[in-house]
Protein backbone atom coordinates (compact mmCIF):
# COMPACT_ATOMS: atom_id res chain seq x y z
CA UNK A 1 0.00 0.00 0.00
CA UNK A 2 0.92 3.57 -0.66
CA UNK A 3 2.12 6.31 1.65
CA UNK A 4 -0.46 8.38 -0.11
CA UNK A 5 -3.41 6.02 0.63
CA UNK A 6 -2.52 5.50 4.06
CA UNK A 7 -2.65 9.30 4.36
CA UNK A 8 -5.68 9.78 2.92
CA UNK A 9 -7.31 7.01 5.48
CA UNK A 10 -5.32 8.77 8.39
CA UNK A 11 -6.59 12.47 7.24
CA UNK A 12 -9.94 11.56 7.10
CA UNK A 13 -10.07 10.03 10.32
CA UNK A 14 -7.79 12.73 12.05
CA UNK A 15 -10.99 14.95 12.86
CA UNK A 16 -11.89 12.52 15.69
CA UNK A 17 -8.44 12.25 17.44
CA UNK A 18 -8.82 14.46 21.75
CA UNK A 19 -6.30 14.62 23.77
CA UNK A 20 -5.34 11.07 25.55
CA UNK A 21 -7.86 10.84 28.43
CA UNK A 22 -6.89 9.35 32.00
CA UNK A 23 -7.36 5.87 33.18
CA UNK A 24 -10.21 6.38 35.82
CA UNK A 25 -12.39 8.67 33.65
CA UNK A 26 -16.48 7.61 33.87
CA UNK A 27 -18.64 7.12 31.07
CA UNK A 28 -22.66 7.67 31.01
CA UNK A 29 -24.65 4.44 32.01
CA UNK A 30 -26.04 2.58 29.39
CA UNK A 31 -23.67 4.31 26.59
CA UNK A 32 -24.41 3.61 22.96
CA UNK A 33 -22.88 0.90 20.80
CA UNK A 34 -21.21 1.61 17.20
CA UNK A 35 -20.72 -2.18 15.34
CA UNK A 36 -18.37 -1.70 12.67
CA UNK A 37 -17.18 -4.29 10.18
CA UNK A 38 -14.69 -4.21 8.01
CA UNK A 39 -15.47 -5.92 4.81
CA UNK A 40 -14.59 -7.66 0.97
CA UNK A 41 -16.13 -10.13 -0.55
CA UNK A 42 -17.58 -11.24 2.22
CA UNK A 43 -21.33 -12.00 0.44
CA UNK A 44 -21.45 -15.60 1.70
CA UNK A 45 -21.16 -14.23 5.22
CA UNK A 46 -21.95 -11.03 6.17
CA UNK A 47 -26.18 -11.60 6.18
CA UNK A 48 -25.73 -14.16 8.63
CA UNK A 49 -23.32 -11.73 10.75
CA UNK A 50 -25.38 -8.99 10.28
CA UNK A 51 -28.68 -10.46 10.91
CA UNK A 52 -27.22 -11.95 14.59
CA UNK A 53 -26.16 -8.28 15.19
CA UNK A 54 -30.00 -7.23 14.49
CA UNK A 55 -30.89 -9.83 16.61
CA UNK A 56 -29.25 -8.54 19.78
CA UNK A 57 -30.86 -7.83 23.16
CA UNK A 58 -29.45 -4.40 24.32
CA UNK A 59 -32.53 -2.76 26.93
CA UNK A 60 -31.92 0.83 26.95
CA UNK A 61 -28.91 0.52 24.63
CA UNK A 62 -28.74 2.31 21.03
CA UNK A 63 -26.88 0.20 18.44
CA UNK A 64 -26.19 1.21 14.97
CA UNK A 65 -24.07 -0.90 12.26
CA UNK A 66 -21.36 0.66 10.23
CA UNK A 67 -19.86 -1.53 7.41
CA UNK A 68 -16.28 -0.34 5.95
CA UNK A 69 -15.85 -2.17 2.59
CA UNK A 70 -12.87 -2.29 0.32
CA UNK A 71 -13.69 -2.57 -2.95
CA UNK A 72 -15.98 -5.56 -3.02
CA UNK A 73 -17.13 -7.05 -5.71
CA UNK A 74 -19.83 -9.99 -4.84
CA UNK A 75 -22.78 -7.36 -3.38
CA UNK A 76 -21.52 -7.52 0.02
CA UNK A 77 -22.12 -3.91 -0.25
CA UNK A 78 -25.98 -4.71 -1.14
CA UNK A 79 -26.61 -7.33 1.46
CA UNK A 80 -24.97 -4.75 3.94
CA UNK A 81 -27.47 -1.82 3.01
CA UNK A 82 -30.41 -4.53 3.22
CA UNK A 83 -29.71 -5.71 6.37
CA UNK A 84 -29.77 -2.09 7.68
CA UNK A 85 -26.00 -0.98 7.90
CA UNK A 86 -24.46 2.47 6.98
CA UNK A 87 -21.99 1.47 4.41
CA UNK A 88 -18.96 3.09 4.07
CA UNK A 89 -16.73 2.54 0.85
CA UNK A 90 -12.86 2.96 0.46
CA UNK A 91 -10.79 1.54 -2.57
CA UNK A 92 -9.02 -1.39 -1.93
CA UNK A 93 -5.34 -0.09 -2.20
CA UNK A 94 -6.29 2.30 0.34
CA UNK A 95 -7.61 -0.78 2.90
CA UNK A 96 -5.20 -1.54 5.90
CA UNK A 97 -6.75 -3.11 9.23
CA UNK A 98 -6.30 0.08 11.43
CA UNK A 99 -7.33 2.56 8.61
CA UNK A 100 -10.58 0.94 7.86
CA UNK A 101 -11.41 1.05 11.31
CA UNK A 102 -10.46 4.45 12.08
CA UNK A 103 -12.42 5.52 9.22
CA UNK A 104 -15.41 3.16 10.46
CA UNK A 105 -14.98 4.96 13.87
CA UNK A 106 -14.54 8.74 12.50
CA UNK A 107 -18.48 8.31 11.87
CA UNK A 108 -19.52 6.04 14.97
CA UNK A 109 -21.58 7.66 17.23
CA UNK A 110 -21.61 5.28 20.11
CA UNK A 111 -19.15 5.23 23.42
CA UNK A 112 -18.26 1.59 22.95
CA UNK A 113 -17.30 0.16 19.37
CA UNK A 114 -17.81 -3.16 18.21
CA UNK A 115 -15.22 -4.57 15.56
CA UNK A 116 -16.57 -7.17 13.99
CA UNK A 117 -15.24 -9.74 11.43
CA UNK A 118 -17.63 -10.54 8.19
CA UNK A 119 -17.83 -14.12 8.59
CA UNK A 120 -17.97 -13.57 13.17
CA UNK A 121 -21.13 -14.48 14.42
CA UNK A 122 -22.24 -13.64 17.38
CA UNK A 123 -23.40 -16.88 19.80
CA UNK A 124 -26.65 -15.65 21.32
CA UNK A 125 -28.60 -12.38 22.11
CA UNK A 126 -26.85 -11.40 24.65
CA UNK A 127 -23.39 -11.02 23.52
CA UNK A 128 -23.60 -7.40 22.91
CA UNK A 129 -24.70 -6.82 26.54
CA UNK A 130 -22.36 -8.65 27.60
CA UNK A 131 -19.84 -7.36 25.72
CA UNK A 132 -20.71 -4.17 26.72
CA UNK A 133 -21.22 -4.44 30.77
CA UNK A 134 -17.58 -4.85 30.99
CA UNK A 135 -17.19 -1.30 30.31
CA UNK A 136 -19.17 -0.14 33.29
CA UNK A 137 -15.85 -0.05 35.14
CA UNK A 138 -14.28 3.07 33.67
CA UNK A 139 -10.79 0.93 33.55
CA UNK A 140 -11.77 -1.20 30.84
CA UNK A 141 -10.09 0.10 27.57
CA UNK A 142 -10.91 -3.23 25.66
CA UNK A 143 -12.40 -6.36 25.87
CA UNK A 144 -12.83 -9.72 23.34
CA UNK A 145 -13.52 -13.24 23.72
CA UNK A 146 -10.83 -16.27 24.16
CA UNK A 147 -10.64 -19.98 24.69
CA UNK A 148 -7.43 -20.17 26.01
CA UNK A 149 -5.13 -18.41 28.17
CA UNK A 150 -1.65 -16.91 27.84
CA UNK A 151 -0.28 -20.40 28.83
CA UNK A 152 -2.19 -22.24 26.20
CA UNK A 153 -4.19 -24.05 28.92
CA UNK A 154 -8.08 -23.86 28.84
CA UNK A 155 -9.48 -20.39 30.23
CA UNK A 156 -12.40 -20.92 32.25
CA UNK A 157 -13.33 -17.53 33.53
CA UNK A 158 -12.90 -13.86 32.62
CA UNK A 159 -9.07 -12.46 33.09
CA UNK A 160 -7.95 -8.85 33.36
CA UNK A 161 -5.08 -8.55 31.02
CA UNK A 162 -2.98 -5.36 32.46
CA UNK A 163 0.87 -4.25 31.20
CA UNK A 164 2.67 -6.93 33.15
CA UNK A 165 0.31 -10.14 31.83
CA UNK A 166 0.87 -8.48 28.50
CA UNK A 167 4.52 -7.92 28.67
CA UNK A 168 5.19 -11.79 29.51
CA UNK A 169 2.64 -12.64 26.59
CA UNK A 170 2.60 -9.71 24.09
CA UNK A 171 0.89 -11.54 21.32
CA UNK A 172 -1.97 -12.81 23.45
CA UNK A 173 -4.80 -10.88 24.17
CA UNK A 174 -7.32 -8.18 22.68
CA UNK A 175 -8.64 -8.99 19.16
CA UNK A 176 -10.51 -6.47 16.97
CA UNK A 177 -11.45 -9.50 14.97
CA UNK A 178 -14.78 -9.81 17.45
CA UNK A 179 -13.51 -7.24 20.16
CA UNK A 180 -14.98 -3.93 22.15
CA UNK A 181 -13.31 -0.61 22.80
CA UNK A 182 -13.63 2.29 24.87
CA UNK A 183 -14.63 5.28 21.89
CA UNK A 184 -12.88 7.98 24.29
CA UNK A 185 -9.73 6.23 24.16
CA UNK A 186 -9.57 5.61 20.37
CA UNK A 187 -9.95 8.76 19.91
CA UNK A 188 -7.20 10.22 22.27
CA UNK A 189 -5.06 7.90 20.16
CA UNK A 190 -6.51 5.70 16.99
CA UNK A 191 -4.93 2.21 15.69
CA UNK A 192 -1.95 2.19 13.37
CA UNK A 193 -2.79 2.46 10.14
CA UNK A 194 0.38 1.55 8.71
CA UNK A 195 0.36 -1.79 10.45
CA UNK A 196 0.00 -5.02 7.89
CA UNK A 197 -2.06 -6.66 11.08
CA UNK A 198 -1.59 -6.52 14.46
CA UNK A 199 -3.04 -3.61 14.87
CA UNK A 200 -5.62 -4.62 17.74
CA UNK A 201 -2.19 -5.88 20.15
CA UNK A 202 -0.71 -2.55 19.31
CA UNK A 203 -3.56 -0.30 20.25
CA UNK A 204 -4.14 -2.39 23.90
CA UNK A 205 -0.80 -1.84 25.06
CA UNK A 206 -0.59 1.63 24.83
CA UNK A 207 -3.40 2.35 26.59
CA UNK A 208 -2.54 -0.59 29.36
CA UNK A 209 0.79 1.21 29.74
CA UNK A 210 -1.41 4.02 31.02
CA UNK A 211 -3.27 1.85 33.86
CA UNK A 212 -6.02 0.38 31.87
CA UNK A 213 -7.01 -3.12 31.49
CA UNK A 214 -7.93 -5.59 28.62
CA UNK A 215 -10.94 -8.16 29.68
CA UNK A 216 -10.32 -11.75 28.39
CA UNK A 217 -13.73 -13.48 28.62
CA UNK A 218 -14.29 -17.26 27.11
CA UNK A 219 -18.19 -15.83 27.20
CA UNK A 220 -17.39 -13.19 24.72
CA UNK A 221 -16.22 -15.53 21.99
CA UNK A 222 -17.77 -15.98 18.28
CA UNK A 223 -17.98 -18.44 15.59
CA UNK A 224 -15.03 -17.50 14.25
CA UNK A 225 -13.18 -20.30 12.76
CA UNK A 226 -9.59 -19.83 10.49
CA UNK A 227 -8.94 -23.84 11.08
CA UNK A 228 -10.34 -24.25 7.29
CA UNK A 229 -8.80 -21.78 5.39
CA UNK A 230 -6.30 -22.83 2.73
CA UNK A 231 -2.40 -23.50 3.15
CA UNK A 232 -1.59 -20.12 1.33
CA UNK A 233 -4.35 -18.01 3.22
CA UNK A 234 -2.87 -19.32 6.22
CA UNK A 235 0.78 -18.39 5.48
CA UNK A 236 -0.28 -14.60 4.46
CA UNK A 237 -2.05 -14.29 7.81
CA UNK A 238 1.07 -15.15 9.70
CA UNK A 239 3.35 -13.48 7.36
CA UNK A 240 1.23 -10.16 7.53
CA UNK A 241 0.90 -10.48 11.46
CA UNK A 242 4.54 -11.26 11.83
CA UNK A 243 5.49 -8.20 9.81
CA UNK A 244 2.99 -6.52 11.99
CA UNK A 245 4.21 -7.53 15.32
CA UNK A 246 7.49 -6.74 14.32
CA UNK A 247 6.98 -3.02 13.94
CA UNK A 248 6.36 -2.25 18.00
CA UNK A 249 7.69 -5.58 19.51
CA UNK A 250 11.28 -6.43 20.15
CA UNK A 251 13.03 -8.95 17.92
CA UNK A 252 12.66 -12.11 17.46
CA UNK A 253 15.25 -15.01 16.26
CA UNK A 254 14.07 -15.13 12.49
CA UNK A 255 17.20 -18.05 10.82
CA UNK A 256 16.99 -20.86 9.51
CA UNK A 257 17.81 -22.56 12.76
CA UNK A 258 15.24 -20.28 14.85
CA UNK A 259 12.41 -21.82 12.01
CA UNK A 260 13.72 -25.57 12.72
CA UNK A 261 13.33 -25.26 16.42
CA UNK A 262 9.99 -24.33 16.21
CA UNK A 263 8.86 -26.26 13.68
CA UNK A 264 10.41 -29.14 15.91
CA UNK A 265 9.80 -27.88 19.79
CA UNK A 266 6.72 -25.94 19.62
CA UNK A 267 3.05 -27.90 19.23
CA UNK A 268 0.80 -25.43 19.86
CA UNK A 269 -2.69 -27.08 20.34
CA UNK A 270 -1.86 -30.10 18.58
CA UNK A 271 -2.04 -33.65 20.97
CA UNK A 272 1.49 -34.49 20.65
CA UNK A 273 4.51 -33.02 18.71
CA UNK A 274 4.58 -35.85 15.93
CA UNK A 275 0.86 -34.49 15.16
CA UNK A 276 2.18 -31.35 15.37
CA UNK A 277 5.42 -31.74 13.18
CA UNK A 278 3.14 -33.20 10.47
CA UNK A 279 0.66 -30.73 9.94
CA UNK A 280 0.80 -28.71 6.62
CA UNK A 281 -1.33 -26.02 8.22
CA UNK A 282 1.51 -25.73 10.98
CA UNK A 283 4.22 -25.45 8.72
CA UNK A 284 2.29 -23.10 6.69
CA UNK A 285 1.61 -20.73 9.56
CA UNK A 286 5.49 -21.20 10.58
CA UNK A 287 6.76 -20.36 7.34
CA UNK A 288 4.63 -17.43 6.86
CA UNK A 289 5.59 -15.99 10.33
CA UNK A 290 9.77 -16.57 9.24
CA UNK A 291 8.83 -14.45 5.61
CA UNK A 292 7.19 -11.67 7.52
CA UNK A 293 10.23 -11.36 10.30
CA UNK A 294 12.81 -11.68 7.39
CA UNK A 295 11.00 -9.34 5.12
CA UNK A 296 11.21 -6.66 8.31
CA UNK A 297 14.40 -7.78 9.88
CA UNK A 298 12.62 -8.27 13.42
Amino acid sequence: MSGAATGGLRHRASAAAQREPDAGSSSAARPALSVIVRARDEAASIGRCLQLIGAQRTPGRAVEVIVVDSGSRDGTVAIARAQGARVITIPKREFTFGGALNLGGASARGEIIIALSAHAFAPDAGWLERMAGWFSDPRVACACGERRGPDGAALRASLRQDIVLARRAPRWGYSNGAGAFRAQLWRGRQFRADLSGCEDKEWALHWLARGYVCVIDPALCVEHDHTRDSLASTYVRARREAAGYAAFLAPEPHGPRALAREWWSERGWHSSSARARCSPRRAARLLGAYAGRRATGG
